[in-house]
């Protein structure tokens, strides 16, 4: 028993060593009012943070000791090379990155309700992220990934909706394992049918998928998302390998074709949210990058599920996403406090 335990421990660390998981689309400067709680017009200041989602996930594995690379286009411009720095400093591999001389970097000022909670105003007409190309896709970079991470905001319009199929097309024949989180921005899309039919539309290509409630409740047309029955009928499809369900403080929900059920959240004083989902996914790659059969054993997934969502509860406690991403010590060492 004890050699086939060490076995399987070898083997995951050597996945661990080889698991690249590359993060394609937005990266962009949020700012942060200095004072939470009040609206953009009434901030007295605000703190720049570098922002976007597949760049938050990609800087979280990094943190956590995993191996990271990010994909997309930022404007040739003093934040577009300033995100670039940050993503070298947390050691993310940013060769897939492009820069437009055409196109700012864009901005996204988010307004903090005294309850940690945001709210977004986006400057992005057009902005660099929406101009990548096809052609400026770095294939060999996509090729060499084992997980490939998305969202939805690249999907919005061309020409990074047509580089993000295909990217998604190179990725699904070189073998990778398809990771999405919709991370629904309502204001970005041209309408709410538009956004619905747009985040839908790839749905059935992913292994890994990511959902909050309320992004739930938006896809179905306003069903029940604590109901299982409306997860696993609307949600689920027959390539899903894993379906998350988050619910913030309270925690998360996961389903399998085997299995199903929920962690508890661990409790945290939000002082901005921003970022918490991201850091969520972060780890939940990093622990699949190192064990990709983590779907198929419930004790292990849960382990995981329980790390990822202490992730999201330290991030919370700081301002801004990157600069919130916990390390792998950082972790432990909450989980140690909050469990014992």
């Amino acid at each position: 028993m004890c050699s086939s335990k060490s076995f399987s421990f070898k083997k995951r660390s050597t996945q661990e060593k080889k698991a690249l998981i590359v993060c394609f689309g937005e990266m962009l400067i949020d700012f942060v009012p200095i004072t939470a709680g009040v609206s953009l017009a009434d901030a007295e200041g605000f703190k720049k943070a570098a922002g976007g989602a597949p760049a938050n996930v990609a800087v979280g594995i990094s943190r956590l000791g995993g191996s990271a690379a990010f994909m997309g286009k930022v404007g040739k411009d003093e934040f577009g090379y300033m995100l670039a720095d940050i993503l070298k400093e947390n050691n993310v591999d940013y060769s897939g990155m492009r820069f437009d001389p055409n196109a700012r970097t864009a901005l996204a000022f988010v307004t903090l309700r005294s309850d940690g909670e945001r709210e977004f105003m986006f400057y992005r007409n057009p902005s660099a992220d929406k101009l990548l190309h096809e052609k400026e896709l770095d294939v060999n970079l996509i090729k060499k990934a084992d997980i490939f991470h998305y969202g939805s905001i690249s999907l919005i319009e061309e020409p990074c909706r047509s580089a993000h199929l295909a990217a998604m097309d190179i990725a699904k024949k070189a073998g990778c394992i398809l990771s999405y989180d919709p991370n629904l921005r309502l204001p970005l899309w041209p309408s709410a049918e538009a956004a619905q039919q747009g985040i839908m539309s790839i749905w059935n290509q992913a292994d890994i998928i990511k959902i909050s409630e309320e992004e739930i409740e938006f896809l179905t047309g306003g069903d029940d998302p604590y109901d299982d029955d409306v997860v696993m009928k609307k949600l689920y499809h027959p390539n899903l390998k894993l379906l998350i369900v988050t619910e913030g403080a309270a925690g998360c929900r996961y389903y399998t074709k085997e299995f199903k059920g929920k962690v508890e959240g661990i409790k945290a004083d939000a002082v901005d949210t921003t970022g918490a989902g991201d850091s969520f996914v972060g780890a939940i790659l990093n622990s699949w990058g190192s064990d990709l059969n983590l779907y198929k054993d419930e004790k292990r997934l849960r382990e995981a599920l329980l790390f990822a969502n202490a992730c999201g509860a330290l991030t919370v406690q700081k301002k801004g996403a990157i600069p919130a991403m916990p390390t792998k010590e950082a972790v432990d060492q909450f989980l140690h406090q909050t469990t014992a």
